[in-house]
């Protein structure tokens, strides 16, 4: 390889640390080439979706039960969050019965 190609190289590879990431090689089967490119390109973006992926990932990798809170953490993300929506209704005895 020439010297040209090798700087090449390191200006790309030290571009990519800029940007926090880092290339490495994994052995797979061929029929997981397209999860595991699909899987290592969600990882690599900066979203809260992509956390979620990781942390998912990781919990089903290490086996570990499912942390609690996960439910109001998937209501404090619904739309409605600071809708101020009133949900209170009036309080009525009901109606006599004669028994």
């Amino acid at each position: 390889m020439g010297s040209s190609q090798k700087r090449a190289i390191q200006q790309y590879r030290s571009r990519l640390a800029l940007r926090g990431l880092t290339r490495f090689e994994v052995l797979g089967r061929d029929a997981d080439r397209d999860l595991i490119r699909s899987l290592a390109r969600r990882l690599s973006e900066d979203t809260p979706e992509a956390s979620e992926l990781r942390a998912t990932v990781s919990q089903s990798i290490a086996g570990e039960p499912p942390k609690p809170g996960r439910i109001l953490a998937a209501l404090l993300r619904s739309p409605l969050v600071g809708a101020d929506l009133d949900f209170s209704r009036p309080r009525e005895e009901g109606r006599k019965v004669d028994l």
